[in-house]
């Protein structure tokens, strides 16, 4: 399957940068570039990417409106990953809280610039790195706490050891290695999961955990 990336970045540098390092995977197709905000809701919506790239700071409109507009008028809705310079950049946090799947630093190697994409586009989370853990746990204790979603009374016991789990940055196979589990059974429970509290993804997942108090920062 070929992954259908949009670059937004008024940068033209940066753009043909992430081009070029992209295009070296046979997975994945750069369909388009946009110079600022504006730029980029209008090809997410002509161009229907899988997948986002989308700087903070641009002209126009920039990255945060430009991510819940795109979230709120393309569907199926693509995976947004942000890119920034500072890897606890304040605007972060409200582009996440706009619904992004997570972010990427712009000097991310190569390497991890490519799995990102992959990781996001198989509808996961970028949540690995310890920093994005670190970002979310400072992104909760900025928000007042929120009631719990009526859907964490229906998640079973066992959905929320593997939520906890999930709530600390843990991949799937993380998780199933301490609940000695099969890979493909966790990966169940985290749809159940997503399911039941209607979010997006982990990421929205784990605000809700860190806000509602089911997860409390710094721990785990």
């Amino acid at each position: 399957m070929t992954h259908r990336v949009l670059v937004a970045d008024d940068q033209a540098l940066v753009r043909a940068g992430f081009r070029m390092i992209l295009t070296s995977d046979p997975q994945i197709e750069v369909v388009g570039e946009a110079a600022d905000g504006s730029e980029a809701v209008t090809l997410a919506k002509e161009l229907r990417p899988d997948v986002v790239l989308m700087d903070i700071r641009m002209p126009e409109l920039d990255g945060i409106e430009a991510t819940a507009r795109i979230l709120r008028e393309v569907s199926p809705p693509p995976r947004i990953v942000i890119l920034t310079t500072f890897d606890l950049d304040e605007y972060v946090y409200d582009a996440i809280a706009a619904g992004a799947s997570g972010f990427l630093l712009k000097d991310v190697p190569a390497t991890q610039l490519i799995s990102g994409v992959q990781t996001v586009a198989a509808g996961d989370a970028l949540l690995a790195p310890q920093i994005t853990r670190r970002l979310i746990q400072e992104f909760a204790r900025s928000r007042k706490p929120r009631e719990p979603h009526a859907g964490f009374a229906e998640l079973t016991p066992r959905e929320q050891d593997v939520f906890r789990l999930l709530a600390q940055g843990r991949s799937n196979s993380e998780i199933a290695a301490v609940l000695v589990l099969e890979e493909t059974t966790i990966k169940t429970h985290v749809t159940r999961i997503l399911g039941k509290l209607d979010v997006r993804d982990r990421v929205q997942a784990v605000i809700a955990a860190y806000e509602t108090g089911f997860v409390v920062p710094g721990s785990g």
